[in-house]
């Protein structure tokens, strides 16, 4: 029971989330630390809550494709899935609200979108990927609301999170059938708009420069050639590890966003939740 709650839970993927908070609190400059730990708890159960949420409403489809998920094997009944998602979205937005007011207006907003997207938004091909990006993008900003403040003028950042995860979105579409060029190749576009809004930041990071555009290109190494491959043959094993990739690769964009506002040693602290994420891939599936 304790391994299906975890296949439903993803951990590897609610450990990116975390690196989305920590890059967020460095361009709120590191500030009010006292909140940071309600925050990274609000990020985890808001994430957690979504995917659980999402197998829930997803569980016909997950029946006739993959049968080996927790709730079409019947590990983890419907009623105990719906209430554990319903629960880890209410911590959340709780614990966000111990931390700022802002906290928890963001965290509310999170939810919002993560139900849309779980019950509705997901299944219309032209809402899915806006729909995921902007909860990311409110990740991001979840961890800038340490310090309110610093909103008005964090706020665009959130589009490269937005750019790189619709990226995702749009092609993970077909993992399971495959895709189609064109849609890989709208996802590929994405993807580069927001690698280059990365770079654009790193290159204004002052004397957080290097650090911060090494990582930066480290990420376009990393997503860029599986991006490209999954446009010239979308395939089912070819989309699946470009998503893969994509998804554990978060934790580098937001180590450089960390990197470009707090330095290396933030930076560090970011790649950290990204170790831990790929021993977790190992463990538990991220998709």
């Amino acid at each position: 029971m304790t391994r299906a709650i975890l296949e439903l839970l993803r951990p590897a993927n609610v450990v990116t989330a975390v690196a989305d908070v920590l890059a967020g609190f460095a361009v709120a400059g590191l500030h009010n630390r006292t909140v940071l730990g309600w925050l990274l708890v609000s990020t985890a159960c808001l994430y957690a809550g979504g995917v659980v949420l999402n197998d829930v409403f997803d569980r016909e489809v997950d029946r006739a494709e993959r049968p080996e998920r927790p709730i079409p094997s019947g590990r983890v009944s419907i009623r105990g899935a719906s209430v554990l998602g319903a629960l880890l979205l209410a911590v959340g937005v709780a614990a966000a609200t111990q931390a700022t007011a802002a906290a928890g207006m963001i965290a509310a907003i999170i939810a919002g979108l993560v139900v849309l997207y779980d019950a509705w938004g997901k299944r219309h091909g032209a809402v899915a990927p806006v729909n995921m990006g902007l909860c990311r993008a409110f990740n991001l900003l979840l961890g800038v609301s340490a310090m309110p403040a610093a909103l008005p003028d964090a706020w665009p950042l959130a589009l490269i999170p937005l750019l790189y995860i619709a990226a995702i979105t749009a092609l993970s579409r077909g993992e399971v059938h495959g895709g189609t060029r064109w849609i890989a190749t709208v996802a590929l576009i994405s993807l580069s708009a927001s690698l280059l809004a990365v770079l654009v930041v790193t290159l204004r990071a002052g004397a957080y420069r290097p650090p911060a555009l090494a990582l930066a290109i480290v990420l376009g190494w990393r997503v860029l050639p599986l991006f490209w491959k999954a446009r010239t043959a979308p395939t089912p094993g070819v989309i699946r590890g470009a998503v893969r990739r994509g998804v554990l690769s978060l934790v580098i964009l937001d180590a450089a966003i960390g990197a470009s506002y707090a330095g290396p040693i933030w930076a560090a602290v970011i790649l950290t939740t990204g170790l831990i994420a790929g021993w977790l891939a190992r463990l538990f599936a991220v998709t």
